[in-house]
């Protein structure tokens, strides 16, 4: 079998900025690549028969719980042993043995500092095991977490990749000579391909459109087959590919076509995407975030809303999940961006009481000094987006003429001066809204007075305020996002405000919890 080298180092879902920064992989004094730990052994052979047998639960055990637990305990700060040292256990299994790399890879993300040939290598993996996929006979079946964690971490290296090579400054000549020659690792066109490749080999698309007709039951499975006949692996990775293409175009900055990829699946219902938490979470989180630099921020809300919600009530079930971490800081992240969507568009009425007691408890203050459209609201609205917008990343090939320098920060930039240059033209429509939300209807001439513009200008702010509270959405329609409207009748301004929907549910459903909390702690009193 070929030699392997490995490595690299992961963060919070796509966030590079908080990964450790430990000593590059394999250079701790004391690690012997081809030294495998007995436990080790017995996890690699049992996790092999599994596979081979298809018990999906206990591959997933052994995947979730196992590769943690032992990673914790022998490999905190050094790789894992070489697929070489455990080939032979597993009958030089080529198949598993590019699995086995996959997680190789994976760990050293999480735990360790890449050099440049071991993302090189991983870029090498990746091909290796996604042909055999696409080309090859596959029949097994893996957990939809682990082919969740293939294509997430397949898009975190992708855009770590292009983070670091981004870093031109202070690159040594021998790393220079290596981006050189291998040119087309981790390319974006690559990268695209082999996501789309798995959308249309898997007949995904197809098969969710039969589903809604009743001649599937891809969701209701979780893409498993149950029968044991087919494998699950293609499918479920074209399935969650479609995520990943949502996640490579939003790093991009392309949210159109992002959505677009997105389209053929139904968010507004559970679905396999909720099936695994990560997939739920990033999906919603690049989804809203794509809506909101798109002007549609109804969607956004309500997305974010749903999501936020879902996680205060179940984050509780994922304390002891590797991904607890990434949970809370997407939460975090997401909250910002509801923060951002409600002060640019004063939705409240679509966002959950609970959600919004979390909203006013985080970003109250800065939420009332943002509708103030100073330089001080600008900054917290820069503040926000930098904290929590995707990383992005510019995927050309750098330049390595002289003086080198590094653009690593170019494509953040442009965004947030987009987003910014957004919200400094939301300022107009402040006062608009401000006048609109006190009359029912008033004439142009006495709101130009009040607006201290001449008759012309006002005609331009409204239909400005036009523009800005209407997006067209995923399928072309105009969609409103506005909670106060108006229209002009023989230069008199007649104002349509939206009315919010009394909803009950929400205060008995929390009323019969406490009740039912009383009603514990009142058997628990024992009566003398």
């Amino acid at each position: 079998m070929a030699s392997y080298d490995y490595d690299d180092s992961r963060a919070n879902y796509d966030d590079p900025r908080h990964a450790p920064v430990p000593s590059p992989a394999g250079q701790d004094i004391g690690y012997d690549p081809n030294f495998v730990p007995d436990s080790v052994k017995s996890f690699v052979v049992h996790l092999y028969r599994h596979i081979r047998e298809k018990n999906v639960y206990e591959t997933h055990q052994m995947y979730e719980t196992s590769f943690q637990s032992l990673s914790d305990r022998l490999f905190k700060d050094t790789p894992w042993p070489s697929v070489d040292a455990v080939a032979h256990f597993v009958d030089n299994d080529h198949v598993f043995c590019l699995l086995y790399r996959e997680m190789w890879f994976r760990h050293l993300y999480a735990r360790l500092s890449p050099t440049l040939k071991q993302r090189i290598d991983s870029w090498d993996n990746y091909c290796s095991l996604f042909q055999v996929v696409l080309h090859g006979v596959v029949n097994m079946q893996l957990p939809n977490q682990w082919l969740w964690d293939m294509v997430d971490e397949f898009v975190y290296q992708f855009q770590s990749f292009c983070q670091y090579r981004a870093k031109m400054k202070n690159k040594t000549e021998q790393e220079i000579s290596l981006l050189r020659q291998f040119d087309q690792a981790w390319n974006v066109y690559g990268v695209l391909n082999y996501l789309q490749a798995f959308v249309e080999k898997s007949s995904i698309i197809h098969i969710l459109e039969e589903e809604k007709e009743g001649l599937e039951q891809f969701t209701a499975t979780d893409g498993y087959d149950y029968s044991g006949g087919s494998s699950n692996v293609l499918k479920v990775l074209g399935y969650f590919s479609m995520v990943g293409l949502l996640r490579v175009h939003c790093l991009l900055g392309d949210y159109h076509t992002g959505l677009k990829c997105l389209l053929p699946i139904d968010i507004s219902q559970q679905g396999v995407f909720t099936s695994v938490i990560g997939s739920h979470i990033t999906t919603i989180y690049h989804y809203g975030f794509a809506n909101l630099m798109l002007r549609r921020y109804v969607d956004a809300i309500h997305e974010f809303n749903r999501i936020l919600l879902y996680i205060y009530k179940t984050k509780q079930y994922h304390q002891k999940s590797p991904q607890y971490e990434q949970i809370l800081k997407k939460n975090e992240q997401m909250y910002a961006l509801l923060a951002i969507c409600v002060s640019l568009c004063p939705q409240v009425k679509l966002v959950d009481e609970t959600v919004n007691s979390q909203l006013r408890e985080k970003y109250g203050e800065k939420m009332i000094r943002m509708q103030r459209y100073d330089e001080e609201a600008f900054a917290i609205y820069d503040e926000l987006f930098s904290y929590a917008c995707p990383k992005f990343i510019t995927p050309s090939a750098p330049s390595f003429e002289e003086p080198l320098v590094n653009y690593n920060q170019d494509a953040y930039r442009l965004q947030l001066k987009l987003f910014l240059y957004e919200v400094k033209q939301q300022q107009l429509l402040s006062g608009v809204r401000t006048f609109l939300k006190v009359y029912s209807t008033i004439s142009l001439g006495q709101l130009a007075v009040y607006m201290e513009v001449d008759e012309s200008t006002l005609r331009t702010i409204l239909l400005t305020y036009k523009h800005k509270t209407h997006a067209v959405d995923s399928v072309g329609k105009i969609m409103s996002n506005a909670d106060v409207d108006f229209y002009i009748d023989d230069d008199v301004i007649h104002v349509v405000e939206s009315k919010p929907v009394n909803r009950y549910g929400d205060f008995f459903l929390r009323q019969i919890v406490k009740l039912e909390g009383m009603i514990n702690d009142l058997d628990r009193v024992k009566l003398d």
